[in-house]
């Protein structure tokens, strides 16, 4: 194995060329987008995440890594494109399929093809097998096709794609294996070898699961609000058990998979997968009930100024994707009553449709500042530079990341909502 060809230049194709390309092999990221494969023949990055620039500019330099819009021959393949839903929230699959289609005339027998996208189960039995058939190779003799999950976590992506356990789904034993010897090259943790259909269930089951248990801490929220409880306190007491691990609860639930992965289970089995719709539910009513305790807080002003801190959907990072922050600023963009400023450090203006204001222009003269990402920017946020800039010095963290003193400010918490008051000027 000499020369790898990565299709898909986002949070997790650009990452793994690069740590390909670092451990010694000739690596061509290819992108549709032209803007992408100009900056990273350039040693630019489009992204944020850490130690990542500093990696991609030795290994352009050092001539392992070259982008291209266009494949060309290698011996392993890796997709990792996007898997959107549609609006009937079915699984977008079309990158996949394209991706596939993109490789067919470069490839030859005994060549790799890994897709690292989430995908349904049974995509690569269904979907990837049948287009690389009509190509006229045998999928099962010819090539090895494999399902290797990414497992990472932004921010801690570089780290977690060396020293994570990776899960290999083969469509046959041997292709498993051979998938999986490409990844023992760089991966200091296990690689253990499956069938392509467990793999695919597997990744799935993991966003699931914390799926599913954000929606019952945010059930929670829901429920102390009327029963006069902090579920804040809750969680921390009920956690004491050793058995027990129930999550915070926040505004919502982004990202590229735990907003989407549910509903690729719930395709496939909607008669059985109650409870996983039932949380997807959950998580997607939360926007609404942030914006509903913004209503709450501020029904006894006129024109209210209010601050919208933070638009990703984890702290620390520029990813805006599937991002409860931007449903709740549309909602509350959609009320002419509400004078709206947003920040957030980490996001460029070129990635949202409305404008985005400095720390400054956002929390002068407000009379609310609502945060809604945790980084560290606003957990280390100063109570008396806010309360001096402040019209009325009020805080609603639906991320339960903030330190400020309280003798400043009010701050109001998504799970302790018994004592909130209308702001008065």
């Amino acid at each position: 194995m000499e020369k790898i060809c990565v299709v898909g230049l986002g949070y997790i194709g650009l990452p793994t060329s690069a740590i390909f390309a670092r451990a010694g092999y000739n690596v061509l990221g290819v992108d549709v987008s032209e803007r992408v494969i100009e900056k990273l023949n350039r040693g630019e990055i489009h992204i944020e995440e850490v130690g990542l620039p500093e990696i991609v500019k030795q290994v352009v330099n050092e001539g392992k890594l070259r982008a291209s819009v266009t494949p060309e021959e290698a011996d392993v393949f890796i997709i990792a494109v996007p898997t959107p839903i549609h609006e009937d929230l079915t699984a977008n699959v079309d990158y996949v399929i394209s991706a596939t289609k993109a490789i067919a005339p470069y490839l030859k027998k005994g060549n790799i093809v890994i897709v690292e996208s989430t995908i349904p189960p049974r995509t690569m039995d269904d979907v990837v097998a049948p287009i690389l058939r009509e190509q006229g190779f045998d999928t099962e003799k010819d090539l090895y096709l494999a399902h290797c999950p990414e497992r990472v976590l932004p921010g801690r992506i570089l780290i977690e794609l060396v020293e994570n356990t990776r899960i290999v789904g083969g469509t046959t034993p041997e292709a498993a294996k051979q998938a999986a010897d490409v990844y023992r090259k760089i991966v200091t943790g296990d690689v253990i070898e499956t069938e392509a259909v467990t793999a695919e269930m597997s990744k799935l089951m993991e966003n699931t699961f914390r799926d599913v248990n954000i929606a019952l801490a945010n059930e929670l929220a829901k429920i102390s609000q009327r029963l006069g409880v902090d579920a804040h306190k809750v969680i921390e007491l009920a956690n004491k058990h050793p058995r027990v691990n129930i999550h915070h609860p926040g505004p919502g639930v982004g990202g590229h998979c735990l907003a989407v992965d549910p509903y690729f289970i719930v395709e496939k089995a909607t008669e059985e997968a109650k409870l996983i719709k039932l949380s997807r539910d959950i998580n997607n009513s939360m926007p609404h009930f942030v914006t509903t305790q913004v209503h709450r807080l501020t029904a006894e002003l006129d024109q209210p100024r209010v601050a919208v801190f933070g638009l990703t959907y984890k702290g620390n990072i520029d990813d805006v994707r599937e991002s409860p922050a931007l449903e709740i600023v549309e909602m509350l963009l959609d009320n002419k009553r509400y004078d709206l400023k947003v920040y957030d450090p980490h996001v460029q203006q070129e990635q949202v449709e409305f404008p985005l204001s400095s720390f400054e222009e956002a929390v002068k003269d407000a009379h609310l500042v609502v945060v809604l990402a945790d980084h560290n920017e606003f957990k280390s946020l100063n109570g008396e530079e806010l309360a001096s800039l402040m019209r009325t010095p009020v805080v609603f963290d639906t991320k339960n990341c903030t330190n400020l003193d309280e003798e400043q400010l009010t701050v109001y918490r998504i799970g302790n909502l018994m004592n909130l008051k209308s702001i008065q000027e």
